[in-house]
């Protein structure tokens, strides 16, 4: 899940509307709009097929993003429930709200201020979409999207621990930065990226995809605003008794989509940049208290939030 911090107090969820407009972002598009193929077992090989092409691409230079918008300096988390933070996530948030000294905002969204956020700046689609998120960890899937195409900036999970020394270079130029991952299957472990991101590596039972944590975006960002245009539609989309799965709703599975879709309708090699070396930056600490209940997505997929957590008392 994600957060927003102080150094040694439970964060302040704030809400900032100065000088904002809503934002429309066509979010809400037919299901024949978005031309989108079943989620079929070969569609997801066509796609790891094509993250795994792009991720291994040479490193050779990039043209310039001048006419792109920068990334404004500020570091957004979420948590659902301020009053109910973890101590060891909040050591986690701290970790990014001690960049406020080097002229880095940091803001830390609760539910709360996440929807007041949304029903300021967005559309009523946008909020009831929000609504439809059950899981913390879906909310802030979702919010993620939502600030992203309204502001700009870095969104890092909750329970990253930022260990770099300097952090500027994340700031750079107005293309989307992501991090790319690779799951095997046969040892159902995560593969490194020392491994996976070499030119021709590859295993029958290897799975490329892009993480949505972080995500690095200028205001406006058009991968940004595909990824929150589908997920809303995936929201609404959904029976009022229907519970989604997180992961392809809202999570990595929808912006890997959204990435392979938009690469294959046109070229997308100076809109995104992979982040190769995210480890060198942050890390994510396991095991955490919340991961042991229905505070973890992994335990609480496709029920309800409330509910799995009596299920579990």
């Amino acid at each position: 899940m994600s957060t927003e911090a102080g150094s040694r107090r439970a964060p302040t969820a704030r809400v900032d509307t100065a000088g904002s407009g809503r934002h429309s972002g066509n979010a809400l598009i037919t299901a024949k709009a978005m031309q989108s193929e079943p989620d079929s077992p070969e569609h997801h090989r066509q796609r790891s097929e094509f993250i795994r092409s792009f991720v291994q691409k040479s490193r050779a230079p990039q043209v310039a993003d001048n006419e792109a918008p920068g990334v404004p300096n500020t570091i957004v988390q979420f948590w659902h429930d301020p009053a109910r933070l973890p101590e060891d996530v909040r050591e986690c948030i701290s970790s990014w709200s001690r960049w406020e000294t080097c002229g880095y905002a940091h803001r830390v969204f609760d539910t709360a201020a996440a929807g007041e956020f949304i029903s300021h700046l967005l559309e009523p689609d946008h909020v009831r979409a929000f609504t439809r998120c059950y899981h913390p960890a879906m909310q802030a899937d979702y919010f993620r999207l939502c600030y992203l195409f309204v502001e700009g900036g870095l969104y890092v999970d909750a329970d990253d621990v930022c260990i770099a020394n300097d952090i500027s270079s994340l700031f750079d130029g107005g293309r989307l930065k992501i991090q790319p991952l690779c799951y095997d299957i046969g040892s159902d472990s995560m593969v490194s990226p020392a491994a996976f991101l070499q030119p021709g590596a590859d295993d029958e039972g290897w799975i490329f995809y892009f993480n949505n944590n972080p995500l690095i975006a200028s205001q406006g960002d058009p991968v940004i605003k595909r990824a929150l245009e589908r997920a809303t539609q995936l929201l609404h989309g959904a029976a009022d008794d229907e519970f989604p799965e997180i992961q392809s709703t809202t999570g990595p599975g929808n912006l890997s989509r959204t990435i392979f879709e938009l690469g294959a309708a046109s070229a997308i090699d100076n809109r995104v940049l992979v982040l190769r070396d995210w480890d060198s930056i942050a890390v994510s600490r396991w095991p955490l208290s919340y991961r042991r209940d229905a505070r973890n997505w992994r335990l609480s997929n496709g029920k309800c939030f409330h509910a799995a957590v009596q299920d579990m008392q």
